[in-house]
């Protein structure tokens, strides 16, 4: 499904109170029952929200991912500001590693017009999309390559990928935890991560703003060792103190 900015604001509601009634949604976004409702109804057919007798909640799950058609237009508006963002500041003629996920492919999208540029990837989706533009090279790991989203995962990605030092690692992640932890669903795409990181002189990440306190099973890294965080709105309590703590330079794309 699309969401629309009124569905949005009512998995932020969602989110933020980890549980609510349609009346509370209906008061607090100023429609009328019969509206939430239809949109409760929309976005729990898309596993966006789980319903329960009087209310509805976010899926609780820390060990399995939306789907890739749902994360693909789940706040598709605030990944494309983010995107262009970073696009902004990728100079041409550099080396990047991009790894799994919607946010990472719009980042793809907006670096089509670059040049020079040398890209390695374990996202098949990514690599469609810079193949398209001819003054970038696009280099793809050997491993595992998952049908839900083509993403490759495994050791020979990660033993691929130790080939390697590039200027720039950008990033997508599922969950922020507000302890500093970066945390995804799969171990093996853990372990590419990790890898891509290790293998970077900087790591940029990209993540809208419902990934923060968003639960994960896996750690990845810590805020300590980004260099640059992506967003779309300002962070919540208590990332601010925390990516200050790292040193993390935030940009809030417009």
């Amino acid at each position: 499904m699309n969401t629309n900015p009124r569905q949005l604001r009512l998995l932020d509601e969602v989110r933020a109170r980890k549980s609510a009634t349609v009346e509370q949604l209906a008061d607090t976004l100023g429609v009328t029952l019969q509206t939430v409702r239809r949109d409760v109804q929309r976005l729990a057919e898309s596993g966006l929200l789980t319903r329960f007798h009087g209310g509805v909640r976010v899926p609780s799950s820390t060990v399995e991912n939306l789907a890739h058609t749902q994360r693909e237009t789940l706040n598709a508006e605030g990944k494309a500001r983010i995107a262009h963002a970073v696009a902004q500041q990728v100079p041409n003629d550099c080396s990047l590693i991009l790894n799994i996920g919607t946010t990472t492919e719009a980042i793809a999208k907006a670096l089509l017009h670059h040049r020079g540029l040398r890209v390695i990837t374990n996202n098949l989706n990514v690599a469609a999309i810079l193949s398209g533009n001819p003054g970038c090279e696009v280099i793809v790991t050997g491993g595992v390559v998952r049908a839900r989203d083509r993403g490759i995962v495994g050791e020979a990605a990660v033993d691929f990928i130790r080939q390697f030092k590039v200027d720039i690692a950008l990033i997508g992640i599922s969950g922020i935890e507000p302890d500093g932890s970066l945390r995804d669903f799969d171990y093996r795409e853990v372990k590419v991560a990790q890898t891509i990181i290790e293998q970077a002189r900087e790591v940029w990440l990209a993540a809208d703003h419902s990934k923060f306190n968003r639960p994960a099973m896996v750690q990845l890294a810590t805020l300590q060792q980004i260099d640059r965080l992506f967003t779309d709105a300002p962070p919540p309590e208590p990332f601010p103190a925390l990516l200050q703590d790292a040193e993390v330079i935030c940009t809030v794309a417009a």
